[in-house]
């Protein structure tokens, strides 16, 4: 397939997301979460710029180690309230024809048993639409609020997730055969049961008989998101991920080529080809008529965003109280070897040590911006394309905003280009990124096909 630049709208089913604070301005419609309206108004404009998915992110705890509690979390709207990502999805397929849909669900939340069968409906009614963000999670609250006694150690995470997909690709791609639905109106035969297969799994953490309880959808198995930055994580992303998404800052193209460089070679040497993984890049792009233009809407942005909310949201993602901080003291003041190795190296990233540790965090939630006018956002996509990324997740700082101005200003340059599609291939979402119904052959969960 001729390689071009994939786009993916990049949200949530809450208030406020990842811009904290900007919920409040009269320009956005993140206050109204809980309707299907602006969802499906989404989904259609993003269709009309031609994007490949809406990536849809979520969480099952709070960000409570802030200041020792919730509190803070809860006033700013901090990815609380949150509902469940996978019901907005059969309303806006309905609406499309083409969108994909990645969605987020940590192998912690539903017995894999379950969550087969919830995937393979979704694929069936999205006609091969669907995509899973695989996620582990890393919130406390979440292990808490699942009966776990609190989150299991990481590496112990990754190795639920392992067995986790064992157990997904055994019911997907082997529990049914190749014609086993037969659909005989003549006899009477609705499936052979000669083709159709417990797959008695007995692991460490999961025991499933089987057979899996829904037909083979048009993928099978969905299209495999991963973000994992670690190093247990990205071994996992090289084993597993079709597509890895990446949110490292905007000013740092050889961070983030970095790590496409990392994980295709740990792919290689698991038998995967580079063109098995495509990569996606978070960025916020600030479109403006003229530079001047999009400077004061991104100074604009800055200036009402919360640093509580940012730093909440921070705290919960570094696992680090950052409360103690004082935020208005210059950087050059805090005693760094006092402090955990993630928030020294925050400090220390920063070259100028005038700047107040506030001001660090509101450099940090601009750092996913791309500011300019379309031909500059044009170029800095090209740049950054022809460097290795595949590919965007525009995250937005005001809904549907960010994404209207996008597909208004900069999507047009990237067709004049050649770099972005103008019309969509058919298919299921796996055929129009890779150009084939189903997994690779190179895919671990090939070899539970039979």
């Amino acid at each position: 397939m001729k390689k071009r630049i994939h786009l993916n709208a990049f949200s949530m089913n809450c208030v406020s997301h990842i811009q904290h604070g900007l919920w409040v301005r009269d320009d956005t419609r993140q206050r109204e979460f809980n309707r299907i309206e602006p969802w499906i108004e989404l989904a259609r404009l993003l269709e009309r710029g031609g994007f490949d998915a809406l990536f849809l992110a979520d969480v099952i705890g709070t960000y409570d180690l802030y200041r020792g509690g919730p509190e803070t979390a809860i006033v700013e709207a901090v990815q609380i309230p949150a509902n469940d990502p996978m019901p907005l999805i059969p309303a806006m397929a309905m609406a499309t024809e083409h969108l994909g849909f990645a969605f987020t669900s940590s192998v912690l939340q539903v017995p894999p048993f379950t969550f087969a069968r919830q995937i393979s409906t979704l694929d069936h009614l999205t006609c091969g639409r669907i995509a899973w963000n695989i996620v582990t999670s890393y919130l406390p609250n979440a292990g808490t609020n699942l009966g776990l006694g609190g989150l299991p150690p990481h590496d112990e995470r990754y190795a639920r997730a392992e067995e986790y997909l064992e157990v997904a690709y055994k019911l997907w791609e082997g529990s049914w055969e190749d014609g086993a639905v037969l659909c005989d109106t003549a006899r009477g035969r609705y499936a052979d049961p000669a083709r159709i297969h417990p797959i008695d799994h007995a692991g460490t953490y999961y025991e499933v008989e089987g057979p899996h309880l829904s037909e083979p959808s048009p993928q099978r198995t969905p299209l495999l998101f991963q973000a994992g930055s670690s190093e247990r994580g990205r071994e996992f992303a090289a084993t597993h991920a079709e597509c890895v998404f990446m949110f490292a800052s905007m000013r740092s193209l050889k961070a983030s080529t970095g790590v496409v460089q990392d994980i295709r070679a740990r792919a290689a040497r698991r038998g995967r080809r580079p063109e098995d993984i495509l990569f996606f890049q978070g960025v916020t792009p600030v479109v403006g008529g003229t530079e001047a233009e999009a400077e004061a809407k991104a100074a604009d942005y800055v200036a009402q965003s919360s640093v509580e909310g940012g730093l909440a949201h921070m705290s919960g993602s570094v696992g680090v109280d950052l409360g103690a901080i004082d935020l208005d003291a210059p950087l050059a003041s805090l005693e760094t070897d006092a402090m955990q190795g993630v928030v020294r190296g925050l400090i220390e990233s920063a070259p100028d040590k005038s700047l107040t540790f506030r001001d660090l965090v509101r450099s940090r939630a601009s750092g996913q911006f791309i500011t300019g006018t379309p031909e500059q956002i044009a170029d800095t996509f090209q740049a950054w394309h022809e460097a290795g990324v595949d590919g965007f997740n525009i995250v937005y700082a005001v809904t549907p905003g960010t994404f209207a101005d996008f597909i208004e200003g900069v999507v047009p340059e990237l067709r004049r280009r050649g770099l972005v599609q103008s019309d969509y291939a058919p298919g299921t979402l796996r055929e129009k990124l890779f150009g084939q119904a189903r997994l690779s052959a190179r895919h671990p969960a090939a070899a539970y096909r039979r």
